[in-house]
């Protein structure tokens, strides 16, 4: 049986029965941060905002000879501390090479997600190569702070 977690507050008898224990460790981890993840067997780390880009970023990871290790969508608030324990989870997976973040800012501005990236990268200590793809609101002020960062991320030109 699958259940709505959205819809679970409307069935208490269900909700009862509920046992973190037989959750993924890094979907549980995920989900109190209200992260969207599923863990997949490639070598690239996703992170993206909607999940629609998140399954474009997949099939494109895909189409050029990789293989996604995650579905990690960060939501509409990517905050720091978000995209903080996004990496956390991300790198908790032995097989992740790699992490590619393809944001668009539709709403949120790509100048507060570099910032947020940045952070979260000095605070995990990312030792994979780190490329990030930034489009719409301040996407070329965020390419820019990344570019000053003096961190080993790559801020993939479109």
């Amino acid at each position: 049986m699958v259940v709505d977690s959205n819809a679970l507050y409307r069935q208490p008898e269900l909700e009862a029965m509920h046992d973190p224990s037989q959750e993924d460790e890094r979907e549980a981890h995920a989900a109190q941060w209200e992260l969207n993840y599923v863990a997949l067997d490639g070598s690239i780390g996703c992170m993206v905002n909607g999940a629609g880009l998140a399954m474009g970023t997949m099939d494109i990871v895909k189409l050029h000879g990789g293989a996604p290790a995650n579905f990690l969508d960060v939501g509409g608030g990517a905050t720091k501390e978000r995209v903080t324990e996004a990496f956390k989870i991300i790198l908790s997976d032995e097989n992740v090479k790699a992490v590619l973040i393809n944001i668009f800012g539709g709403i949120v501005r790509c100048d507060l997600i570099a910032e947020g990236v940045i952070g979260a990268v000095e605070e995990v200590g990312v030792d994979v190569p780190v490329v990030v793809r930034l489009e719409g609101n301040n996407a070329a002020l965020g390419r820019e702070v990344l570019a000053g960062s003096g961190l080993n991320i790559q801020a993939a030109e479109v």
